[in-house]
């Protein structure tokens, strides 16, 4: 029983040990691990953050009437343009029975008035050429009807404009033909021949009868994460890109950072505000949605390599690359950084456009042959 347990026991080693050298074996076997490398490039670099936003006019003058009224008749449409005191519409007034009947009681008040006054001038006058009264009282009398002529004039041109918007001797200033305020395009007419519209004035502000804008200034209005806001500041150059228009790109300059943020789905969003430089050949429609790209930094053929090349120590943080000195054997460069766009890196020193900078992308030998 002995004799079979201790042949068991050196079989059980023999093939232990036959294992191991097989192993070992096999791991010899494999193919060795091989590196890639690149060599630098010569890259225009540019470090930027994007917001989101639509192009707007840079003024844009709201039409309101300053009285009430029907709309009669509409004389402009979106897309037309106009100069400050053209006609835009006319306004047939539905008067207020209270005002239209104060206006009639202030005529009859008036005329009782003026009545009065021509008696006391009649009779003013019959006792001048008697020699009762003196030069004086004569004309204080004519002041005093001539008063009230006015006033029964006036009271009559208040009904009038309380009955119809205008009077006799106003011309272009009645209040029933709305005019253009400025000069620009029209951006919208979002009233109809028919509809209602409201005074403007203290307590209400009023019915917009058009919208009119100078379309050769616009502006960029977009907002922007707090997490961006404190590497932004005017006076950047941004490039805007508008969805609607392929292929192009519109320079602008940074003009405004609101000073407070507003909190936006859980995120605080500071709005911007950038100024389009003019442009003669591109029509850019007022409202398009639009991405603003601000430049925050900009290095023109630099050195770069690419991020994932770069490494850091352990200990000092300093950056650095491992550069090929023969045939898979490396060594520690040392670098300076410039600007990353988050995929280049500007390298400021340290390497050599001709150097060629380990890849941790390890692969096997006979992968490396087939490439």
């Amino acid at each position: 029983m002995k004799k079979k347990v201790t042949i068991f026991i050196l079989l059980f080693i023999v093939v232990a040990f036959g294992g191991a050298m097989y192993y070992l074996y096999q791991k010899n076997a494999e193919d060795p691990v091989v590196y890639e490398t690149e060599t630098p490039t010569t890259e225009n670099i540019v470090k930027k953050t994007v917001a989101t936003g639509s192009i707007l006019p840079l003024e844009e003058v709201l039409i309101k009437p300053n009285i009430s009224g029907v709309i009669e008749e509409i004389y402009v449409e979106g897309g037309d343009y106009v100069k400050s005191g053209d006609l835009i519409c006319l306004i047939k007034v539905v008067p207020n029975l209270n005002a239209l009947n104060d206006a009639r009681n202030a005529i009859d008040e008036a005329k009782i008035g003026l009545d009065d006054q021509l008696r006391n001038l009649e009779r003013q006058k019959n006792l001048f050429s008697k020699g009762v009264i003196s030069k004086v009282d004569l004309e204080r009398a004519q002041v005093a009807y001539d008063q009230a002529k006015q006033a029964f004039g006036a009271a009559n041109k208040r009904f009038d404009i309380v009955k119809t918007g205008t009077t006799q001797g106003y011309g272009n200033a009645a209040n029933t033909q709305i005019r253009a305020t400025v000069s620009g395009m029209v951006l919208e007419v979002p009233v109809e021949v028919g509809n209602q519209v409201i005074e403007s004035n203290t307590f209400n502000e009023g019915t917009t009868i058009a919208a009119i804008a100078d379309v050769d200034k616009m502006i960029f209005e977009g907002k922007v994460d707090e997490s961006e806001v404190g590497k932004i500041k005017e006076d950047l150059p941004l490039e805007i890109t508008v969805g609607a228009i392929e292929n192009a790109v519109f320079k602008a300059v940074l003009d405004y950072i609101a000073p407070k943020g507003k909190a936006e789905n859980g995120a605080i969003q500071f709005e911007i505000k950038g100024t389009l430089q003019k442009q003669d050949s591109v029509f850019i429609r007022a409202g398009l949605s639009a991405n603003a790209s601000i430049i925050l930094a900009r290095a023109d053929s630099v050195l770069a390599v690419k991020e994932a090349l770069v490494q850091f120590d352990g200990k000092t943080k300093k950056p650095f690359v491992e550069v090929e000195t023969g045939d898979q054997q490396f060594e520690r460069r040392d670098i300076e950084l410039g600007i990353s766009d988050g995929i280049n890196v500007e390298v400021k020193s340290g390497i050599s456009k001709s150097d060629k900078i380990k890849v941790w992308n390890a692969i096997k030998a006979d992968e490396f042959a087939q490439n």
